[in-house]
């Protein structure tokens, strides 16, 4: 009698969730830490705003090295050693006295370690290990980072509330550290390590030999693919995705809603809410990008975001009104389903390194969401209101669908293949 046992790659992806998640804690703080910082330390919005901006350029930056890294050193190590950067950087915000310290603990620390653990390693992942289900298991990891928001945000506001910023942020690194030894032990590297095939796979297929030095590996595959128009169409959208996302809504949501009368408490727990349904959004976008044409998710994805952003102004009050609830509702199930679909692009155009050429979309998506965090700030400090800066996300948006539907459908060959020596340019490009 055959015995059906449970394919390894779930065990993987089950780890790769739970790291996911110990990560994201560093996400939910800092809409929740503005205001406490700027009373007790007197620093300009923007100025701190600055800190998350530097967090959100290398945590995009970050990725494609990080992905090649994988590639070359495996993803145990890699993953683990993001994890210690992230509780120390949050560990050492508690002895800051000057804002140069928050640039280097929240943005420099924590954004090499965060851009480590960032989507690229949801896409390695699913590259390695799934065939069978890859859209639907990249959705369910991508939704990890809104689950560590939905976990932490809250517990966060509470701890700053009752306790004090300095607490909430030991926390957050606690929650990293603990995460560590579940990695070192059960995070597998390839299926062929076990002598099986990928989930779904008919075939055992070993690991291709690391090409050069990751450095190299990264930047070829960038050179390349930015001799082709779906790269920067991709790009572009993604960087607008980051831009009325984590770098809007993630930073500037809980302190604008604030500006209103609302309790940050109160703030914090509706921003949970989007994780919430942003959980039950990308899930369901991954199993439509297993049936549907990403372009066309892209560009309804990209619309409604910014039909939403259009009216958010409106729907601010000293308390959660039903509309603001509507709101948190519909902009949740939408704030990160757009991963899988650019994902399965990235995959579709770029073949084999799509990992990595995704790593790069995603520094554009870090690129819109640093310059939003500041740009909002820099809004909020000088004019006294966020308003200016929801309506110009919400058209960005609008635009973003734009550049989705402009992407032509590939054939069954990959745009471009890296197969050796990249460093010393033997790079090939098709298409």
């Amino acid at each position: 009698m055959t015995r059906h046992r449970l394919h390894p790659a779930w065990l993987v992806a089950g780890v790769s969730f739970v790291a996911l998640v110990g990560a994201a804690g560093f996400r939910a703080t800092p809409g929740v830490l503005l205001h406490p910082l700027h009373a007790e330390f007197g620093w300009p919005l923007a100025t701190i705003s600055a800190a998350v901006s530097v967090n959100l350029m290398l945590y995009g930056l970050t990725a494609p090295f990080a992905a090649a890294l994988m590639d070359r050193f495996g993803i145990r190590r890699v993953v683990a050693g993001a994890l210690l950067l992230v509780a120390l950087g949050s560990a050492l915000t508690v002895g800051m006295t000057a804002s140069w310290q928050l640039i280097l603990c929240w943005g420099v620390l924590v954004g090499l370690g965060t851009g480590s653990m960032a989507l690229a390693f949801v896409a390695t992942v699913t590259g390695r290990w799934f065939v069978k289900r890859r859209g639907l298991v990249t959705g369910v990891l991508t939704a990890g980072g809104a689950a560590g928001q939905l976990v932490f945000l809250p517990l966060v506001a509470v701890l700053v509330r009752d306790h004090g910023w300095r607490v909430a942020a030991l926390v957050v690194a606690g929650a990293a550290l603990a995460v560590v030894p579940l990695v070192v032990w059960l995070l597998r590297e390839h299926p062929a390590d076990l002598d099986l095939p990928a989930y779904g796979a008919a075939e055992v297929v070993p690991p291709a030999p690391p090409a050069g030095g990751a450095a190299a590996r990264a930047i070829g595959a960038l050179a390349a693919a930015a001799r082709t128009r779906p790269f920067w169409l991709l790009a572009g959208g993604f960087a607008i995705c980051g831009a009325t996302t984590n770098g809007l809504v993630g930073t500037h949501f809980v302190p604008a809603a604030h500006d209103h009368g609302l309790p940050e408490t109160t703030a914090a727990g509706l921003l949970a809410l989007v994780g919430l349904f942003d959980i039950v959004g990308t899930v369901a976008s991954g199993w439509l990008t297993d049936r549907v044409d990403s372009r066309l998710l892209l560009g309804a994805y990209y619309a409604l975001r910014g039909a939403s952003l259009l009216v958010l102004p409106s729907l601010f009050a000293d308390s959660a009104r039903p509309s603001m609830l509507v709101f948190i509702v519909f902009y949740g199930l939408d704030w990160v389903a757009t991963v899988p679909p650019t994902v399965a692009l990235c995959r579709e155009w770029f073949g084999a390194s799509g990992a990595v050429v995704f790593g790069w979309v995603f520094a554009a998506h870090q690129v819109g969401a640093a310059l939003a965090a500041t740009g909002a700030g820099l809004v909020r400090d000088r004019l006294g209101d966020y308003a200016p800066a929801w309506y110009v996300a919400g058209a960005l948006s609008i635009g973003a669908a734009g550049l989705s539907l402009l992407l032509r459908r590939r054939g069954d060959e990959p745009a471009f293949a890296l197969p050796v020596a990249v460093g010393r340019r033997a790079w090939s490009y098709r298409g």
